[in-house]
């Protein structure tokens, strides 16, 4: 069974990447604004690019399809 599945639909919601960070990836300036903070997830465009920082993945989701875009977790 075999399906076509076209993703460049237009109006479709773009798909954008939820995914863990680890502190260390972040530059000193961001990683010095993080004192209490233990998890931090990016949410990336399909080129790769980081859109944001959150801490939480729910809150990462949320503001992906507040946004009007596609959350997918990315590990």
């Amino acid at each position: 069974m075999t399906h076509d599945f076209d993703i460049d639909t237009p109006g479709a919601a773009p798909i954008v990447y939820v995914r863990p960070v680890d502190q260390s990836e972040l530059p000193a300036n961001v990683r010095a604004q993080l004192e209490d903070v233990s998890e931090l997830y990016a949410v990336h465009d399909a080129s790769g690019a980081r859109l944001a920082l959150v801490t939480d993945r729910d809150a990462a989701f949320l503001l992906a399809r507040q946004n009007e875009m596609s959350p997918v977790h990315v590990h």
